[in-house]
Parts: structure tokens; sequence; C-alpha cells
């Protein structure tokens, strides 16, 4: 029997089968030996096959090969990754100028993993309506800085809902992964797209201005079709609940939920590529005179020319150089 995972809890599984229903599962006891070196082999997005028990839950026997992944550094295993999830079509980076602030190195090493991934990136600048003319003005400026690069940015407010339905229309018809740090308002941000799944949702800290962990799992949640006005529904003591409209969605339009991440370090890079996963860097590299230059000290240096009459930013530049570190095993650890 074959299905997608929609859910991980940790030690269990949720598989929707290609036949509509759901089934707890786990992973049988030998699945850890095949050379997967992450500490979860298994993830959203993954579609699998299972062996149904008589207790009513399964074993996953296989994966089928993945489209594409999104991983970063396990926080507790160095040498272990972990999949944000699996088989997407792009993700959302959840970023907020303030309550709490996201370093653009986060931002940064973020969209250098999906580089590498080829996954598509939106940039959501999140809790729009708190922000004073000042942050405002920053925000202003970080989107300007991501959208000369290529990325395609959107300000909104979950909780007013300013921009939602912009970008509602860049979700439809597509899985997307939803990201960042703690506190940003990825949950609230997803209960407003998709009203009715009650995700938890959680002050900030306001001794630290940081967020605190709602999410504890990764989950994927479909997106209902935008309201329409519907001749055959329009008796007014007709009023679908949640769970009808969403068994009803045929957008095939998929939001994985995750855990709010406060560092992002990156796996399985060699230095000589990073580079490549800085869209702009990689452009100027190419007019380096030497073809292995790693842009920090070689004479001919095209990127650290382009630095510094600013067509590349100094942030981004700091990001390229904090990444070609990270073979310092402290350095992921921290929370950037």
């Amino acid at each position: 029997m074959k299905g997608l995972v929609i859910k991980n809890t940790g030690s269990w599984y949720t598989v929707l089968t290609d036949e509509g229903r759901t089934v707890e599962s786990k992973i049988k006891g030998n699945f850890r030996l095949k050379g997967i070196r992450s500490t979860n082999p298994v993830a959203v997005g993954d579609r699998v096959e299972i062996v149904t028990n008589q207790e009513g839950t399964a074993f996953i026997a296989s994966i089928e090969d993945r489209r594409n992944y999104i991983i970063r550094k396990s926080p507790n295993l160095s040498k272990q990754s972990h999949i944000i999830a699996a088989n997407v079509d792009q993700a959302v980076l959840i970023v907020t100028v303030n309550y709490p602030e996201t370093s653009t190195t986060f931002v940064d090493r973020f969209l250098a993993s999906a580089e590498a991934y080829r996954i598509p990136v939106i940039l959501v600048f999140n809790k729009t309506d708190l922000l004073d003319d000042d942050e405002l003005h920053y925000q202003e400026m970080m989107i300007t800085l991501y959208e000369t690069i290529g990325y395609q940015c959107v300000a909104v407010s979950a909780v007013s809902g300013q921009g939602v339905e912009q970008l509602r229309k860049l979700l439809e018809g597509k899985t997307t992964v939803f990201s960042g740090n703690s506190g940003v308002g990825k949950s609230t941000l997803l209960n407003r797209l998709v009203p009715g799944v009650n995700l938890r949702t959680a002050e900030i800290s306001e001794a630290h201005n940081t967020g605190m962990h709602t999410t504890t799992f990764s989950e994927m949640i479909q997106l209902p079709v935008a309201p329409t006005v519907d001749s055959q529904q329009s008796d007014a003591c007709h009023t679908p609940s949640t769970t009808t409209s969403l068994a009803s969605n045929k957008s095939n339009s998929w939001l994985i939920d995750t855990p709010g991440i406060k560092g992002f370090g990156t796996f399985d890079m060699e230095p000589e590529e990073i580079c490549g996963y800085f869209k702009e860097i990689f452009h100027f590299s190419k007019d380096c005179r030497f073809s292995n230059c790693t842009h920090t000290h070689e004479p001919g240096c095209a990127v650290r020319k382009a630095l510094e009459e600013h067509y590349i930013a100094g942030s981004r530049y700091r990001s390229y150089l904090s990444m070609l570190e990270d073979k310092d095993e402290k350095k992921y650890r921290e929370a950037f």
C-alpha cells in the first residue's frame, strides 16, 4: 500500500494512503541501516510504501525516490542532518524585522541551503503592522536587497490580514514548506490561511524579544480553495464545516508546517560549492582571476571588487564568510 507522509510526531508517522485513509505508521527496525545520515530518514512529504498489521497501524517498508528535499544540520548531532521536508515545489521563509528580529545571516543560510537543492524561496516579512517608521524603512531596504538578487518578497500581517491574499495566490497548486525562527508568527499566518486549523501560538518573550516553540512536529495541511460565491450553496442555513471544505479541496495545494528553528546550520557543503549558492556572488565570481578563488584574499578577485563598489551587500558577503567557517563544529550551534 502506498501513500504520502503528512505528519511526523517523532517515532510515529501519519500516512495518507492513495485510497484516502490515514494510517499511523512506524519505521521498520532495519530502516536506519541503509546509509541515510539523518535524524529523520522519513520526512513529511515523502511518498512511502507501508505494510499494515492487525492492530490497524503499519510499518514503513520503503521510500520512493525524492524529487528534492530541504535539509539542515541536526542541532544535536554534528554528523547528522535533519530533513525539514521532502518533495516540495517551494519554500516560504517567514522573516520579522522585529518581535523578534530575524538576522540576515539566518535568512542567507536558509536561502543557500534551498539553492543547493533547487527549491525556490518566497520571503514573507510578517508583523508589518507592529513596525515603526524606522523599522518599516529597514524592512523596505531588506525587501529591495532580496528582490534585486532575485527572490520574491511579500510583506504581510498575519493579524490584520494585510498581504495574505497576495501570498495565498502564490501557494495555490503547490506544496510549500513554511519555516522561520521561533516566534515569527508562522502558526498565526497558517491559521489565517487555513481557518479552523487551530495551530497553537505563543507570546514573544519580552525579556529577550525571542520566540518560543509552539509547533513541535511537522505536518502537511491542505490549503482550502479560495472562497467563491456558489449559487448551489447560497442557502444561508448551509454552512459547511472546515473538515468538509478541506476534504473537498481539489486544488492540490499543501502547506507543510515545521517547528520553529533558532539557528540554521548548513550540512554537507564543501567550501568551493558555497559561492554557487549566493546568486550575486556567483555572478561576479566568473570574472575572478583564479578559477579556485575563495573571494577572501586572492588578487584579482571580482567578488571583493563588487563588494567595494556596493554591487554585493556587506551582509550577504558576511553570511558567505560565515558559511566558509562552518568547519568549526561550534559555529552552527549558535543562534544566528
